[in-house]
């Protein structure tokens, strides 16, 4: 949020040339012509006047006095453009002409082209090295054509001749600022201060100098001084806004640059600053309104429509948040940040096969993404490409030693592929990085269980239930465990704790059944059968089944 840097002064008037010359040196008519111009300007006819001198121009009029006065009334009246051509005839009567060249530069200055204006101070201090003004003037030209050297130089001759000239003090603070010398422009500008504390222009470029330091003591103060002369001043509301984000205030950085857009409703920076304030204070709907004004005003902005896809996604609208990722890949079509975005949008909206493409794509050029390799491995391994999964996984490890979820993963991928060993060590490994990784000691547990480890696969599901997993399937696959492996008592308990958790869970009940069967107590076995044929008619073929697996 940087301020301008500008030197404000209303620069210097022509030298007024309104002396009628002698007869000798013009028709008696001209002569006449400029005597009334001279009159009617008296009177404050200034209008009337320069048409006075423009027929007299019209009828042959070509002399020095005619053009300066004519240049003077044409500078009068803001005529600027006409002033120069007016003072240009008048140089190419007198080149070395002692007014001539200095208001001629004043009318450039007016115009704002600084060179040419320079040009014309530079001969009129040939003429006269100690005039003030030229050396003010030439000094704000060598500024605005960013030549802070030369302005330096300029405003310190001006100031030899006058060391407490206001505007001569601003423009070298300037031009030390341009240098990087802020220690000296600072100085320089806090002394104006002191001469004249209502120095808007010393103030807002303070601010600027602290924005450059990232000092947030002296943006404040400066701000804040600002702010009491003008209340909605700009230059401070930005400074206040610079402090806020950088001390993680985002209220009151969304307060500054709300109050900024009301200024100026087409500043790209405003707005978008504006969006990362309530982004940060999860005012999602506000966010995606002033990120969409920023890409309204800056149509190729692609961060901003990065960062409306990631707020419009966040509230839950994908159609808005894909709209905006397209359009940001079409300003940067190889920006990972943005195909890795667009691919989550198309994962949630259920396009997992354009997903896929787009986590592929990234990967050709960004192959230390993990998270898209992990997406990549979860999405072929959701639609039954496991050694692709497999592959994506490893990829993914490679880069991002011991994920737990990854590893858990690769687990799964090994295991459908055939590779038990593999698998057993990806979860080993994950239960090494997470001791409570439900996943991997129920992956664990079911490759005890296809090894007819029961031992192993009871400790894994003791794990669980100690870790507070209370899932019905938990309990009834460990109380299968203990019934295969003689532990009938606790058995019997843990269906019935899949029970509480699930009443109707039909194969627990038949195998609660078989399990007080063996202990005797036939009426209450009979009870849990027809709870689980009533649940499940299809299990009355396992009724003479001593455990329903």
């Amino acid at each position: 949020m940087n301020q301008k840097k500008r030197v404000e002064r209303e620069p210097a008037k022509p030298v007024t040339m309104g002396v009628i010359a002698e007869p000798s040196q013009m028709s008696n008519a001209h002569a006449k012509a400029l005597a009334k111009a001279v009159s009617l300007h008296l009177e404050g006819k200034a209008k009337e006047a320069l048409k006075e001198l423009d027929n007299a121009v019209n009828n042959g009029a070509d002399s020095p006095e005619v053009h300066s006065a004519r240049g003077h009334l044409q500078y009068e009246l803001e005529l600027y453009e006409d002033a120069v051509q007016s003072y240009t005839r008048l140089l190419a009567h007198d080149s070395r002409h002692p007014n001539g060249n200095f208001n001629l530069a004043v009318c450039l200055e007016k115009l704002g082209r600084w060179e040419h204006a320079a040009s014309q101070f530079e001969k009129a201090l040939d003429a006269d090295p100690q005039r003030l003004e030229a050396w003010l003037g030439l000094g704000i030209c060598r500024l605005h054509s960013e030549k802070a050297e030369q302005a330096l130089d300029a405003f310190e001759r001006c100031l030899a001749r006058d060391a407490d000239h206001e505007t001569a003090r601003f423009g070298k603070a300037v031009a030390l600022q341009y240098l990087w010398r802020f220690d000296e422009a600072a100085e320089l500008y806090r002394s104006i201060l002191e001469k004249n504390p209502g120095s808007e222009e010393s103030l807002v470029n303070l601010i600027t100098i602290g924005m450059a330091r990232k000092d947030e003591k002296m943006i404040r103060e400066y701000s804040e001084r600002l702010l009491t002369i003008r209340p909605f001043s700009q230059a401070a509301l930005e400074g206040l806004a610079t402090c806020a984000f950088s001390s993680n205030d985002y209220e009151a950085a969304a307060r500054c640059c709300a109050k900024l857009v009301e200024f100026t409703p087409n500043h790209f920076e405003r707005w978008f600053n504006l969006g990362v304030a309530y982004q940060k204070l999860s005012r999602l709907d506000q966010a995606a309104q002033a990120y969409s004004e920023a890409v309204r005003v800056r149509p190729d902005a692609k961060q901003a429509f990065v960062n409306l896809g990631i707020v419009r996604q966040e509230i839950g609208d994908l159609k808005g948040a894909k709209e905006a990722y397209d359009r940001a890949l079409q300003l940067a079509p190889d920006i990972p940040e943005i195909l890795y975005n667009l691919g989550s949008v198309l994962e949630q909206q259920g396009q997992k096969e354009e997903a896929e493409k787009l986590y592929t794509r990234l990967l050709v050029k960004n192959s230390d993404w993990e998270d898209a390799w992990f997406r990549l491995g979860y999405l072929r391994l959701t639609r039954g490409d496991y050694h692709g999964g497999a592959e994506a996984f490893d990829a993914c490890l490679r880069k991002k030693n011991n994920w737990p979820e990854a590893l858990v993963n690769l687990g799964l991928s090994y295991w459908k592929i055939g590779d038990r060993d593999s698998a057993r060590r990806s979860y080993e490994q994950a239960l090494e990085s997470n001791a409570e990784s439900v996943d991997a000691l129920r992956g664990l547990a079911a490759l005890a269980i296809e090894r007819n480890d029961f031992e192993q696969a009871l400790d894994y599901q003791a794990r669980l239930i100690d870790q507070g997993e209370r899932s019905p399937e938990l309990f009834y696959n460990t109380g299968l465990l203990l019934q295969k492996s003689g532990q009938v008592e606790d058995a019997i308990r843990l269906y019935k704790e899949a029970l509480t958790e699930r009443p109707n869970f039909a194969e627990a009940l038949l195998n609660l059944g078989h399990a007080l069967k063996s202990k005797g107590q036939q009426e209450e076995a009979r009870t849990y059968w027809k709870q689980a044929l009533d649940a499940k008619p299809e299990l009355a073929q396992g009724y003479f089944e001593p455990v329903h697996n």
